[in-house]
């Protein structure tokens, strides 16, 4: 089965941070935005990896986003 989540990453002094909105717990940091990529697919293979082990719920994809327009 295919499930897509959504990566946010953040630019942060030694590089960059990725996260996945639907599952907050996955979450890593890399030199470039390519390494922090490579790594957040790592992440995230490991943690499908221990909840199947320990039998807990894989969290699925079902975030909606929309951007907020305000004038500052």
């Amino acid at each position: 089965m295919l499930r897509t989540y959504t990566a946010k990453y953040t630019k942060i002094k030694l590089g960059y941070m990725g996260q996945l909105v639907e599952w907050p717990e996955v979450i890593t940091e890399g030199k470039t935005l390519e390494e922090c990529r490579e790594m957040l697919q790592d992440a995230l293979l490991e943690m499908i990896c221990a909840y199947r082990q320990l039998n807990k719920e894989i969290p699925k994809e079902n975030a909606l986003f929309e951007q907020i327009p305000v004038e500052v």
